[in-house]
């Protein structure tokens, strides 16, 4: 008897919500509405929609820009990573020297990040470690001015982009032997001091 009471509770029950359930929206109160009705809610709304334009729709729903390789000067690497990653987002590793204090290297990494502001370079500055930072871009084109910027610094070790590491003009001798080292398989790039090539910030 017990038993008949309990399932005859249960299929009562489970009628009950489905019920519920097969309420339309507009006679639910909003406070019932779970997940999957908002998301439903969401995309009748947008449906009836004028398309976004392709600089506002998220990157990864973006079309990927059209580049000509035939007008482009693959002997410049620079260049070439200026233009494939033109407007996308792009992650860059700064290592200030070890020698400087904690304090010192944070306030480097701050006022560097202030100066690629006042040049109109927006970078995200993430601290991962006392003496090192991440650097994001919107614009990976910018990314390039920055690395030049950031290696020609007194204070930078090396920098770390799209798997290529460049070492600063002023990093010492075991900072290069330690790169070399760590980075058998990407390319570790000594940056000449007489080389002109940098942005001024």
């Amino acid at each position: 008897m017990k038993l008949m009471w309990t399932f005859l509770y249960m299929s009562s029950l489970l009628c009950g919500i489905s019920a519920f359930q097969e309420q339309p929206l507009k006679k639910r109160n909003v406070l019932d509405y779970t997940d999957a009705d908002i998301e439903k809610l969401s995309e009748e709304w947008e449906k009836d929609d004028d398309p976004l334009e392709p600089d506002e729709l998220p990157e990864y729903k973006r079309p990927p820009a059209k580049i000509d390789f035939s007008k482009l000067d693959m002997t410049d690497p620079d260049n070439v990573l200026k233009v494939s990653k033109k407007g996308k987002s792009v992650m860059m590793f700064v290592d200030v020297n070890p020698e400087l204090s904690e304090f010192e290297a944070a306030s480097v990494l701050s006022r560097w990040q202030s100066n690629l502001q006042n040049n109109h370079i927006v970078a995200e500055r993430y601290p991962i470690d006392s003496k090192r930072a991440i650097f994001k871009f919107s614009d990976g084109a910018q990314a390039v001015d920055a690395k030049n910027f950031f290696i020609t610094e007194r204070e930078c070790s090396h920098v770390t982009l799209e798997g290529q590491n460049y070492i600063g003009q002023h990093a010492s001798a075991s900072t290069v032997k330690k790169l070399e080292k760590m980075n058998p398989t990407g390319k570790v790039e000594k940056v000449k001091k007489d080389e002109k090539k940098h942005t001024e910030l």
